[in-house]
């Protein structure tokens, strides 16, 4: 009795322990609808072609769509003895319209029909968290907006370095994930090729139409090279690598906001919708949200870091080890989806106190920098003179523990004479955040003049 799976080569079913650790079915029949889409493509090509009758072509697709149909409506049974959703379902379709079934398999591998698969997927979900990302940056950006004129410190090394506005901050971010989606685009088009017809790694001698399964599938062109075509996974690592740079960005404001809801800095609150109290300590509001977001990043770290190990060693062109691929893709997609839905929930729900923000916008001499660039301006000195002289004010303030404005005019022109009265005029925090017009920075005017472009830009995008 042959392996219904392998035919006349095999004699016997696989061991036990064989099928566990072979199975695929558990997580890659989350692939149904791109597998299925993928066969169609090929069936119909196989009836253009006349390589297939066209009645046969249309018996296979009209299965496969009462597949899809089964799968989506939850009456199809999946089994792990059949490996795979590829044999799941061509094992289904041979029961529903007999014989003919195997004629889907011509001129074809499950080699080049899992790279179609996976690259289907990764496709959609590329498009998918785009969309996601254009959402927060949509949110980030009205909260610039809004905001583009309310005064925070901005820290270098977690100290209080400049004043700037909560609004640039937020467009920091907007910037950030500008460039992820840029990332996820472009490993979008390098993936737009198809590897259907590479069969298993050599071509096949039956005249396909390439173009053909390439329109139908919205690919932009087949692949080039058939032994390539199998053994690539570059097209998942790339997404993987822009996914692990947008879950580090993600983090990135996740530990401010952890940061920023702390009763010792109470920029931000958030609601109920994205806390958790504690299990004794009645007055807690945990950001557990943003802790998790943060936490999660490493899991997309370590996804890239598994599939490249995984691939760095392997010849070409396909080896069972590439199996290895999707699970880790899958787990990281998911989460990195679920964490910027997570994150775009935050920055829509915070409340920003901007009373608190203000007052520590001008703690820890935040303007001694304007300081600095006055006595450059209009004393004409070196930056180098200017800022010795800055830190000896600076230092005088903390002997007297009063800020840098209340330092008396006569005590500066002890440290140098030429200081006048208009000095004040830069050491406040609106001053100073006024000052900073250069391209790209912090003044209020460039602010809401960046967020509102970034806003239309967006509503634009749709």
């Amino acid at each position: 009795m042959t392996n219904k799976m392998w035919g006349g080569r095999f004699s016997s079913a696989p061991a036990e322990i064989m099928e566990e650790i072979n199975a695929s079915i558990d997580f890659d029949k989350r692939l149904y609808a791109h597998d299925i889409r993928g066969s169609i493509a090929h069936c119909k090509m196989l009836g253009e072609t006349g390589i297939i009758s066209a009645d046969d072509s249309n018996n296979i697709v009209q299965g496969l769509n009462k597949i899809l149909s089964e799968i989506e409506d939850g009456t199809f049974e999946f089994s792990r003895s059949l490996e795979d959703i590829h044999m799941n379902i061509e094992s289904r379709l041979m029961e529903m319209i007999g014989p003919v079934a195997g004629k889907l398999h011509t001129a074809r591998s499950r080699n080049d029909q899992v790279a179609t698969d996976f690259r289907l997927f990764v496709r959609e979900t590329i498009d998918h968290i785009d969309r996601q990302l254009h959402d927060l940056q949509v949110q980030l950006s009205h909260k610039a907006n809004t905001y583009a004129a309310a005064p925070m410190p901005g820290f270098t090394h977690l100290q209080v370095a400049q004043p700037v506005t909560f609004g640039h901050h937020c467009l920091a971010y907007v910037e950030m994930i500008s460039r992820d989606r840029g990332r996820f685009q472009d490993a979008r088009k390098r993936l737009n090729e198809n590897p259907l017809g590479s069969s298993a790694l050599a071509g096949t001698s039956f005249p396909i139409d390439r173009d053909f399964t390439s329109k139908e599938l919205e690919f932009d062109r087949p692949t080039a090279n058939s032994l390539d075509a199998v053994s690539d996974r570059d097209f998942v690592l790339e997404t993987l690598a822009a996914a692990t740079i947008t879950a580090m960005h993600l983090s990135r404001l996740a530990e401010e906001i952890v940061v920023w809801v702390s009763a010792q800095f109470g920029f931000i609150s958030l609601s109920d919708a994205f806390t958790t109290g504690s299990s004794i300590m009645p007055q807690k509001r945990n950001p557990d949200a943003a802790e998790l977001v943060r936490a999660k990043s490493g899991r997309l770290l370590a996804a890239f870091t598994s599939l490249i190990v995984t691939l760095k060693g392997l010849p070409l062109a396909y080896s069972k080890d590439m199996q290895e691929d999707k699970e880790a893709t899958f787990d990281a997609l998911d989460n990195l989806s679920l964490c910027i839905a997570a994150m775009t929930g935050m920055v829509a729900d915070m409340q920003v106190d901007t009373n608190m923000m203000k007052k520590s916008a001008g703690s820890s001499y935040s303007t001694a920098t304007d300081l600095a660039d006055w006595l450059v301006r209009v004393l004409n000195l070196p930056f180098r003179q200017a800022h010795g002289i800055t830190g000896q004010i600076v230092s005088l303030a903390a002997e007297r523990k009063i800020p840098l404005h209340r330092v008396p005019l006569d005590d500066m022109q002890k440290i140098e004479a030429n200081i006048t009265e208009d000095v004040f005029d830069v050491l406040t925090v609106a001053n100073s955040l006024r000052s900073r017009t250069s391209f790209g920075g912090t003044a209020p005017k460039n602010v809401r003049r960046a967020a509102k472009s970034w806003i239309k830009k967006l509503e634009k995008e749709g």
